[in-house]
């Protein structure tokens, strides 16, 4: 593998001093230098054809010695130095200080068709971020990452890739449910891709430590490399960088809202300065529209991190990044601004795309009263919100009296569809077949516009868990299936039919299907 290796970040960055792997404070630097744990026999299961071609990788080499020893953490790549990243973080509210890359270790930046790529390895052992925990990382977490950062790509959303799944041929031990039975499990190491990895949280922590020369280095990096067009370092740079990132998580989380996909652990320390979707832990797809949904078990009690709540996280998140920035600043008034400028347009943002799934080009200032009837409906009964949306593309704007047969699917409990509640729909039903007659586009048109934002498959978690229990059992066929049908998720694929389903019954409690941990 012959990359054009560019070492930008740790050529340009202040690295820290210590050179030993052990657990401790860094101060003064941006990252460690850290090797990966070597694996005792790792074995290559699935590898993305996509991020091969981006990276200019051949089949061929993918299928070398080579490749699964640099991709397993066994062999370090000519002229690179891995290291790991120092950040800090807001975990659920509270300022947790260092956190830093505890069991992620990039392995080089690379330059190809004039686009920049980190490669990390995520589960390749301890750095000095790991705290109390090994960096390892089991294979029905890997499973999740790997199949769920390439789907969302494939559904639109900003996010990081992934280039591999490996096995490492090591056990790991892990408590599923932090219930006092840890037990040993596979261990894996995923390989992810971004054009940088860099969080909120890089900044935090120079903030939080009043080292103000390196938070400007650091700023000044990442306009240079990752915010160009926004010109050279001065306090209107910074204002307009901070604003862009604004504009990049709203777009995000915009995103997320409309696939139904709730992230489970939007700490700032897993928000992308980017913009992207990173660190799949306990992530999932609403099944039934539950705006209280959260798939994190750690947050059961409080819901911090629900699906209706994504939006305002994402603005108390950048309220802490302006934080981090103002010290570079010093005026608190334009980035004031901008957070008040990110509720107005999530609003307008929202609107333009509930409007999309609805198939409604033109603004009406009704619409607002459909959308909202709408949601309160979708709450009456559990109702499968990707299924409902899939579904009303195939609504004829003449056909009123049909409107039962788009959304009875969508059901869990079809009796519970009692007749008020079938009254509700029915109204509904008729204002929306009314908006319609206003649009210009034919029924098929609209279908065919409805369908590019309305995924008809997702990676539900029952879907993952289906493949995490057949790769236990050493079949991989079933990741394969998975990772083939969310590259066309908005396709119709008649093959794939009977992953459009809504979540089976026996899923509805099961670890791994409802609720997840963030062990891993």
């Amino acid at each position: 593998m012959n990359f054009k290796i560019n070492n930008r970040f740790i050529e340009e960055l202040p690295a820290d001093s210590v050179l030993e792997n052990s657990r401790r404070q860094v101060e003064g630097a941006c990252f460690s230098y850290v090797n990966p744990k070597k694996t005792s026999n790792p074995e290559l299961l699935h590898v993305s054809p996509e991020m091969l071609q981006n990276l200019g990788i051949t089949k061929q080499q993918a299928d070398s010695k080579e490749f699964l020893n640099v991709f397993t953490g066994n062999d370090i790549l000519p002229n690179t130095q891995p290291y790991a990243m120092c950040y800090g973080g807001h975990q659920f509210g509270n300022w947790a200080g260092q956190l830093g890359d505890g069991r992620a270790i990039n392995l080089v930046g690379i330059d190809y068709e004039n686009k920049h790529w980190t490669l990390q390895l995520k589960g390749a052992g301890e750095t000095p971020y790991s705290r109390s925990a090994d960096g390892l990382a089991v294979l029905r977490s890997s499973i999740r990452e790997y199949l769920c950062s390439e789907a969302m790509h494939h559904l639109g959303v900003p996010t990081t890739r992934a280039l591999s799944l490996a096995l490492t041929g090591d056990k790991v031990l892990r408590d599923v449910m932090y219930d006092g039975n840890p037990a040993y499990e596979k261990g894996a190491v995923v390989c992810r891709v971004s054009t940088s990895f860099l969080r909120f949280g890089n900044y935090e922590i120079f903030a939080a430590r009043q080292d103000h020369d390196n938070l400007k280095i650091l700023v000044d990096y990442t306009i240079k490399h990752h915010f160009n067009h926004l010109g050279g370092p001065s306090k209107e740079t910074y204002v307009a960088f901070f604003n862009e990132v604004a504009q990049r998580t709203l777009k995000m989380i915009v995103h997320w809202q409309r696939v139904g996909f709730v992230h489970g652990v939007m700490n700032t320390d897993n928000m992308s300065i980017l913009g992207l979707t990173i660190d799949y832990g306990p992530y999932g797809w609403l099944e039934g529209f539950d705006y209280g949904w959260t798939p994190n078990t750690t947050d059961r009690q409080h819901k911090r991190y629900r699906y209706g709540n994504q939006p305002n996280i994402g603005l108390w998140n950048l309220y802490q990044l302006a934080n981090a920035l103002y010290p570079l600043i010093k005026d608190a008034k334009p980035l004031e601004k901008i957070l008040n400028q990110y509720k107005t347009d999530f609003e307008s943002e929202s609107l333009a795309m509930m409007r999309s799934k609805l198939g409604l080009k033109q603004e009406n200032e009704g619409d607002k009263v459909l959308i909202q009837t709408l949601e309160d409906n979708l709450l009456l009964i559990e109702t499968d919100m990707n299924i409902f949306f899939r579904n009303l593309s195939s609504f004829k704007k003449l056909s009123r009296n049909s409107w039962e047969d788009f959304i009875k699917d969508a059901f869990y409990n079809q009796d519970d569809f009692i007749e008020t509640i079938k009254l509700k729909w029915q109204s509904w039903f008729e204002q929306y077949a009314e908006r319609l007659q206003t649009e210009r586009l034919s029924d098929s048109e609209r279908a065919m516009e409805m369908n590019r934002v309305n995924p008809k498959y997702v990676l539900r978690n029952y879907m993952a868990q289906l493949a995490i229990n057949e790769a236990d059992k050493g079949n991989y066929h079933l990741i394969d299936e998975l990772f083939q049908m969310l590259k066309k998720p908005y396709d119709e694929q008649p093959e794939y039919e009977k992953w459009f389903a809504k979540r089976p019954e026996w899923a509805r409690h099961k670890v791994g299907c409802s609720m997840l941990s963030c062990s891993s």
